[in-house]
């Protein structure tokens, strides 16, 4: 990978090589089918006041998968009433927000890489869309504050070992946007 630089008027540059701009095609997309609402909503018709629907975006719930907890998280975690009436009005907004996030890059990331040229709003679309794969990846490897030591102890033909190459070439890529943005 080229790093990110700025360029004149407030954009950044940079370059991929074919297989990383493959890996973060692949990265988003599963963070995009993650944070996808389940499926069409139960009772979906044309009425503009179907009761189904409505009943289902006034009861939000927690999820059990550890990474849409991190990804979509409590307000108020001591509170569940107030954490539920927090959910209510803001998972959808949300999750359109990373959806579309996520999207933008998608949209900017040459399928076969090679140049990257971003303006400010779009390289801050990635900068969103890294950081919840970051945190999708890091949640899944239990990364820790010692994500150092963690890797260090792993031998190289661990599986989790490229799992954990691949999470720090992330945040180098991550580093070097924001790096190019300050």
């Amino acid at each position: 990978m080229e790093p990110f630089r700025s360029t004149r008027g407030g954009g950044v540059r940079a370059a991929l090589a074919p297989a990383e701009a493959s890996l973060l095609r692949s990265l988003v997309g599963q963070v995009i089918t993650l944070i996808a609402p389940d499926g069409p909503p139960r009772g979906k018709t044309d009425d503009p006041l179907d009761w189904d629907l409505l009943e289902a975006e006034m009861d939000p719930q927690i999820s059990d998968d550890p990474v849409l907890a991190r990804l979509l998280p409590d307000g108020y975690r001591d509170d569940p009433d107030a954490s539920k009436e927090f959910r209510k009005y803001t998972e959808s907004s949300l999750r359109s927000a990373k959806q579309q996030a996520a999207q933008e890059m998608l949209d900017t990331l040459p399928e076969t890489g090679g140049k990257i040229q971003l303006t400010h709003d779009q390289a801050q679309a990635w900068l969103k869309a890294l950081n919840d794969v970051r945190l999708a990846l890091g949640v899944r490897l239990n990364v820790t504050e010692e994500f150092e030591e963690q890797w260090g102890r792993l031998r190289a033909d661990d599986p989790q070992w490229a799992a954990y190459e691949v999470y720090a070439w992330l945040g180098a890529v991550q580093e070097s946007l924001v790096q190019a943005l300050a």
